[in-house]
């Protein structure tokens, strides 16, 4: 099983100490959230950072908004940190579902769906090296991996989920494992429909804070306010784990669902928490 960290997005200036720390541990992978209107740093300018700061974990888009990006800058964005990484980049992909978020965007929500099938299929061929359209030539640099960066969609409705086959590589669930089983295994089921070979690859993500009462205390407030706009923040921040024991069981929990990697999400600021989880693995 593998483990990967999701970053704080509190203090941008603090995340090369927790990618450092990150890289020197057991883990294998840098996650980061995505949003437009909230005081957080952009995720790609922010994994480049990070990658160049690193040698071998992973950076991944937890997940990015694709619809709110254009998608011709995003497709050479994308490949341009795959190609300097080495092939290291995971775009994790979702539509969002802040109405501000897509009004300074200035896309319509309520087709934001459709627009990231859309771009599905601009990113795919781009990353292939065919042309943008008739009267317009391909746009580099070629990906390091063939057709592109890995892709994880992440999501809860079957039209979400079904993406993974018709599009991606694999499946990216923010849920407990009682609820990531079903989405798994709607995950799975849509890629045998869809004739893939293999699996889908799963990524599962849980929320985590790691250390003292202030430490946990502030890991709990930064989620409350991420996600104030849901109407169900106090619910999700009573499901964060804070003790080696909840986190140990919540990675076992999903290696038997069949989870390939469990992304540790922090809130906290704390640069120890690296440490602490790395201990605890």
């Amino acid at each position: 099983m593998n483990v990967g960290i999701g970053l704080p997005i509190g203090d941008p200036a603090t995340l090369l100490t927790w990618a450092r720390r990150a890289d020197a541990g057991p883990f294998t992978t840098l996650g980061l959230l995505d949003r437009l209107v909230y005081d957080n740093p952009e995720p790609l300018v922010a994994l480049a950072v990070l990658a160049g700061a690193t040698s071998r974990i992973r950076v991944q888009t937890e997940v990015l908004l694709a619809p709110l990006r254009d998608t011709a800058l995003l497709a050479k964005q994308a490949a341009t940190l795959d190609r300097m990484t080495g092939g290291r980049l995971t775009l994790g992909l979702g539509v969002g579902g802040r109405d501000d978020d897509h009004r300074a965007a200035g896309v319509d929500k309520r087709t934001r769906g459709r627009r990231l099938d859309e771009q599905m299929a601009v990113l795919r061929r781009l990353w292939s090296g065919e042309p943008y359209g008739d009267d317009v030539g391909p746009i580099g640099p070629a990906p390091a991996r063939p057709g592109g960066p890995e892709v994880l969609f992440g999501g809860f409705k079957p039209a979400a989920i079904e993406r993974v086959a018709r599009w991606g590589d694999g499946f990216l669930a923010a849920a407990p494992p009682p609820f990531a089983d079903g989405l798994f295994e709607t995950a799975r089921g849509f890629w045998k429909e869809y004739g893939r070979d293999g699996e889908p690859r799963i990524v599962a993500q849980v929320n985590v804070a790691l250390g003292t009462d202030d430490v946990i205390h502030e890991a709990r407030t930064a989620m409350h306010a991420y996600y104030a706009f849901t109407g169900m923040a106090d619910r999700m921040v009573a499901g964060m784990l804070t003790t080696p024991a909840e986190i140990r069981d919540a990675i076992t929990a999903f290696a038997d669902l069949g989870a390939d990697e469990v992304m540790l999400y922090c809130y906290g600021l704390d640069p120890d928490q690296v440490d602490r989880l790395a201990d605890l693995l």
